[in-house]
């Protein structure tokens, strides 16, 4: 058979993972790794007792891996599903802005998963959360917003592909082995936006379902199984079937691979809720903070990137009147009420009772939205409301940024308080999950995976 001419995408993408080695990365993306293993480490914990996770363990085998807060140990794959689906359940994980994806909530629970069954040390363990999260981002700049316009979720689908290459690489399979990955992974990409309707649980599984997927097209390129190398660019590729409505530009893919790490300036959400979303509820507790009630207001009207209308905003009707705690989530009215009332917008807002609640309601019926041709989503997210107030009088507030996100970071220690707080909200002791910070430092030097154990209940 004829050598291809040209170098596809999938091949250069392999030829950076091939050549990247665990001692070659910078520090400060060792130090982003280690806050998102602690990121996704809470989060687990915080959603242990959940129904939707209570359901997801239904799917479940046993086997000798991990899943965060549960007794025993599980399949690879099953580990990689809870693990993931837990950590992206309360939409309380880590975004990239230029996304937005989720890239923690796919990549830990896959490399972790292949790390525990194969009896590799943390060295390897890092590589793979280092490399698939700097693919998973760098794969989300190809066609902004596109994804989203066809019905799908970013995470969903383009976790899949930069989980497969993770742990391809984690394994040490060679160039052509991490293309083949990359190929079997396309034909196992998916992840609609249905949820978004009636506020089911579907996107709660997305990180999961993409972490198991990638697990298994690694395995079976390690196995011999192959996968098309335009897996990418080619006539019936990825983004010709996930993106069609614009021509991909692979420039912010390709550029720097290798000496510029995109993963440094991954958010970390300050509220349990959607990503877009976050600097709109920052307004809206400075307009508390400015001494207005709840009464004294009339109307706020928000002006929004264009592309978080149909997630985020409409139908309006249906916003201000969530089905669901889960629902309320992806409703922006919704959680700048809460916001407004409680001063934050944590995992205890986001209840039956709370979303249920009339006065609650009664704000987020007042918050309507007009689309801003300026807005620079998905570059940056920004927040602003113009309220009019019962005496007249109006009240402006601009978010320039996501607080947690590249200009204005949450620290290390941020992090590490937020991973204590979602292990006593599910139901560990402060010494146990204090322990995780304690873990979080060795895990990926350590030689022995089994140090994860200590953390099944």
């Amino acid at each position: 058979m004829t050598a291809p001419a040209t170098t596809s995408i999938a091949e250069t993408i392999a030829g950076w993972l091939a050549a990247t080695r665990p001692e070659s990365l910078p520090p400060s993306t060792v130090e982003m790794c280690r806050k998102l293993f602690l990121d996704v480490a809470g989060l687990c914990v915080s959603a242990r007792h959940e129904d939707y996770i209570r359901a997801t363990l239904g799917a479940a085998e046993p086997g000798k891996c991990t899943a965060f807060g549960h007794a025993g140990g599980f399949d690879a794959f099953s580990a990689a599903l809870v693990n993931g689906t837990a950590a992206h359940g309360e939409d309380y994980d880590d975004t990239f802005e230029g996304g937005p994806v989720h890239s923690g909530a796919v990549i830990i629970p896959a490399v972790m998963a292949i790390c525990e069954r194969e009896g590799l040390g943390g060295d390897r363990f890092l590589l793979g959360v280092a490399t698939g999260c700097e693919l998973l981002c760098r794969l989300s700049l190809v066609t902004p917003k596109a994804i989203h316009a066809a019905g799908f979720h970013p995470t969903a689908v383009f976790g899949c592909m930069a989980a497969s290459a993770a742990v391809a690489v984690t394994l040490g399979l060679d160039e052509a082995g991490i293309v083949s990955a990359m190929g079997i992974a396309g034909s196992m990409a998916s992840g609609i936006i249905e949820y978004l309707a009636e506020g089911t649980w579907t996107k709660r599984m997305h990180a999961g379902w993409a972490a198991q997927s990638g697990l298994r097209a690694a395995l079976m390129a390690r196995g011999g199984f192959l996968g098309p190398r335009t897996v990418f660019e080619g006539a019936h590729g990825f983004y010709k079937a996930f993106a069609p409505s614009v021509k991909p530009d692979y420039a912010p893919l390709l550029d720097g691979l290798g000496t510029k790490w995109l993963i440094d300036d991954i958010a970390f959400k300050p509220y349990a809720c959607g990503t877009m979303t976050q600097p709109f509820i920052d307004c809206a507790i400075a307009l508390a903070g400015q001494g207005v009630a709840a009464d004294d207001i009339v109307d706020i009207l928000c002006r929004v990137g264009e592309g978080t209308v149909h997630r985020l905003w409409a139908p309006l009707e249906v916003k201000h009147n969530p089905r669901t705690p889960y629902h309320a989530k992806f409703s922006t009215p919704f959680c700048m009420a809460i916001g407004f009332l409680d001063g934050k917008a944590g995992l205890a807002q986001f209840s039956e009772a709370r979303v249920a609640d009339p006065a609650a309601r009664a704000l987020a019926a007042k918050i309507r939205y007009e689309i801003n041709p300026d807005d620079p989503y998905p570059k940056n997210f920004i927040g602003h409301l113009r309220a009019t107030l019962k005496n007249g009088e109006t009240r402006e507030i601009h978010q320039p940024f996501m607080r947690g996100g590249a200009q204005a970071p949450l620290s290390t220690a941020d992090v590490e308080t937020k991973c204590v707080d979602n292990g006593l909200y599910g139901g560990w002791t402060r010494e146990k999950a204090g322990a995780l910070l304690a873990l979080s430092a060795r895990v990926f030097s350590t030689p022995d995976p089994g140090a994860l154990v200590e953390f099944r209940s």
